[in-house]
């Protein structure tokens, strides 16, 4: 997959033209699947804010209300039931997942339950858009700081890229540069804190960080 990893998605001009340059077109005519589905793992997080995202409400601009030719939305939660032969084609169709916050580990489990962590690899011109917890899903840890699932096991992640990300860096009290500093300390590897006004992008193994904000590499 090409991935674009943003706190609070296409925020700026800066990461709609690399959202666009992964696309290979305008983003008027592309085909985007909504993932809710780590928002029902987070107590901030419910049906309001669920129908919000899938309905490109105002607070949704910068990301399901970018413009997209058509929305769909692919409940990771409802796929096991169905079966593979019908929801693995609307994937393959797909030219984007926009897939929104909540809890990683909780997404992290849904992707695999699914199948559709194990369908990623098949589809390399599949772009992945990912808004904190959706870009946080793609790590190898996020950190005990970031778990709100009472199930998850710990606080690994799918471990795509090599790097963990701590998102919304100054956005809340408790995201601070001081509480970046000890996150990235506990996870001992590669790590990026970004703001809303960053993303990275991840194609065929080069990182890129494109900012009209704040960010560190630890």
């Amino acid at each position: 997959m090409k991935l674009l990893l943003t706190s609070g998605g296409v925020t700026n001009g800066s990461i709609h033209e690399a959202l666009v340059r992964l696309l290979g077109k305008p983003i008027s005519e592309c085909r985007a699947l909504c993932v809710p589905t780590a928002q029902w793992g987070h107590p901030m997080c419910g049906p309001a804010s669920v129908r919000g995202f899938v309905a490109a409400e105002p607070r949704w601009r910068h990301f399901s209300g970018l413009g997209w030719q058509s929305l769909g939305v692919l409940e990771l939660t409802a796929l096991p039931s169905i079966g593979a032969r019908r929801w693995v084609p609307w994937v393959q169709e797909a030219d984007v997942l926009l897939v929104d916050g909540g809890d990683a580990t909780y997404l992290c489990h849904w992707l695999r339950e699914s199948g559709l962590a194990d369908l990623l690899p098949s589809l390399p011109d599949l772009v992945w858009v990912g808004v904190s917890a959706g870009s946080m899903v793609l790590t190898p840890r996020i950190g005990s700081y970031f778990v709100e699932w009472p199930a998850a096991p710990d606080d690994r992640a799918l471990g795509v890229v090599d790097f963990s990300i701590f998102p919304h860096l100054g956005a809340f009290p408790t995201n601070t540069a001081a509480d970046a500093d000890r996150w990235a300390a506990d996870i001992g590897g590669p790590a990026y804190a970004i703001d809303e006004q960053t993303a990275i992008t991840v194609v065929n193994g080069t990182v890129e960080v494109v900012s009209e904000g704040e960010w560190t590499k630890y």
